[in-house]
Parts: structure tokens; C-alpha cells; sequence
């Protein structure tokens, strides 16, 4: 299992590298520009936020090994998205994926849903692929395509810990409604975006 991931993260990076290459109109500013820029794009917008959010608290909820299953699978698939998107490959409804995650990650967290885990993580994996298509094409012009990457995966990851934190409340009873609480929070966000994305 470990070889595997570690593989999976190794194809991704390589594909970021060769995405500084491909996308030659987003390259040229230094790395560091670049790595805050790809850092503050997941946590300036509400519907990124809420969902990477519902992550880690869906994994929190459903307890090991879901808890850092989850976490682990969004930002290597949200990496494979971004690649798609710096590469410019059309995908259709990316906004109103995204505002689905929102939509339903937190209503799996308030209704307690526990699927099988190849299921939540395919859905979350899902996902996945529309936050990181949008955040690999709003890639900032002249900004360096791999430090972008890596930005915006370390703040996703960071976000999944703050759910996963919260999360941890839900083995007490008064933690349980918290968390079911945060989880409709996360779903009127996710509403809240989805009716904008279809007027």
C-alpha cells in the first residue's frame, strides 16, 4: 500500500515538471512567488475551503483508515486535475462539481453516511478533480507551474487537518452534533454555490 502511494505521489510530481515545460506562457516569475500564490488560491475561496474542510472531517468520522485515506487521496487526485488544467484540456461543469463536493461531502458528514472506503474515496477522489482543474487553470500568468502545485496541494492538506481536528471532536457525544453541525455548514456553502453556478 505504501509502495503504491509513493509511487502515485512520484507519477504526479513528474507530471507537474513536465507541465513547467508545457504550459510555457505560465512560466517565468521565481519559485517562491509562485508557491504563494498556489498556496493562498485554495483558502481564499469559500467553496474550496468548505469541501477540503468536509474531507477531513468525513475521514475524522468514519475513523481509521479513513482518516488519512481521504486526506491523502483528494490532494494527489486534486494534482492530476491541476495537471489537466495547466494543460488546458476542456472539462465541462467545473463549477458546479465543485459546488457538489461541497453539497455532498457535508451532507455525508451530517448524516453520518458511511459507505464502503473504496467508495468514499472514489467520490472524494471525484472531486478531487474538479478543485484541481480549476486551480491548474487560474494558474496566475508568468507564475512557475510546479511551485504553484505544490502551494495549493500543502494549503489542501492543511485544510484537511483543520476537519480532521474538528473531527476528532465526534468521539463525545456533544462532539458528534459539532461535527454533524459543521457538516450542514459545509453543505449550505456547497448550495449556496451550486444555485449561483446554475442561474
Amino acid at each position: 500500500m505504501k509502495h503504491s502511494v509513493l509511487r502515485s505521489i512520484g507519477l504526479v510530481f513528474t507530471a507537474l515538471l513536465y507541465s513547467t515545460g508545457v504550459a510555457e506562457a505560465h512560466v517565468g516569475t521565481g519559485g517562491a512567488s509562485g508557491f504563494i500564490a498556489g498556496f493562498l488560491h485554495p483558502i481564499t475561496g469559500l467553496d474550496h475551503v468548505v469541501a477540503m474542510i468536509a474531507v477531513g472531517l468525513w475521514g475524522a468520522q468514519l475513523g481509521k483508515p479513513a482518516i488519512w485515506m481521504l486526506p491523502i487521496t483528494f490532494p494527489l487526485v486534486m494534482a492530476f486535475g491541476g495537471f489537466l488544467g495547466l494543460l488546458g484540456v476542456p472539462m465541462p461543469g467545473v463549477e458546479i462539481g465543485i459546488a457538489l463536493s461541497g453539497v455532498l461531502l457535508g451532507a455525508a458528514v451530517l448524516t453520518e453516511t458511511r459507505p464502503p472506503l473504496f467508495a468514499a474515496a472514489i467520490l472524494v477522489g471525484v472531486f478531487a478533480i474538479f478543485h484541481g482543474y480549476a486551480h491548474g487553470a487560474e494558474l496566475p500568468l508568468g507564475e512557475n507551474a510546479l511551485f504553484f502545485s505544490l502551494g495549493f496541494v500543502i494549503a489542501t492538506g492543511l485544510l484537511h487537518a483543520v476537519g480532521i481536528v474538528i473531527g476528532l471532536l465526534y468521539q463525545w457525544p456533544w462532539g458528534k452534533i459539532t461535527v454533524r453541525a459543521a457538516g450542514g455548514a459545509v453543505g449550505a456553502v456547497g448550495a449556496f454555490f451550486l444555485w449561483n453556478a446554475l442561474a
